[in-house]
C-alpha cells in the first residue's frame, strides 16, 4: 500500500489524497503584465526530476507541499504551504483597495 505523509494528519493512505499540480512561484499580480499572469495560470514545465507539489487531503481539504521525484516517485519530504507563505493574499480585496486609491 503507498503512503503519502501529511504535515496535518501524519502518514496516510495515498487514496485519501489528491494532487493538485506543480508548484511555481506566484507572479506579483500588481506589475505583471496579463500575458505573464495567465502563462503562470494556464502552463507549466512539467519536468523530470525533483519538483514541489500541491496535494490535498481530502478528508480535512488540507493543502500542503510534496517534493517529489517524477521518475522515481520517490518523495524527499512533505511540507505545509506556510513555509513558502507568509500571508495569505485575497485578490478580490486588493484589486478592490487599488481602485479606490486611484
Amino acid at each position: 500500500m503507498k503512503q503519502l505523509r501529511c504535515p496535518l494528519n501524519g502518514l496516510r493512505n495515498i487514496s485519501e489524497f489528491i494532487y493538485g499540480g506543480e508548484y511555481h512561484d506566484v507572479p506579483d499580480y500588481r506589475s505583471c503584465s496579463s500575458r505573464d499572469w495567465s502563462e503562470h495560470v494556464f502552463f507549466a514545465e512539467t519536468k523530470a526530476g525533483w519538483v514541489i507539489e500541491w496535494w490535498c487531503h481530502l478528508p480535512t481539504s488540507y493543502w500542503f507541499l510534496v517534493e517529489r521525484n517524477t521518475v522515481s516517485d520517490e518523495i524527499r519530504r512533505s511540507f505545509p504551504s506556510s513555509d513558502l507563505y507568509q500571508e495569505r493574499v485575497d485578490f478580490s480585496r486588493a484589486l478592490a483597495r487599488e481602485k479606490q486609491s486611484e
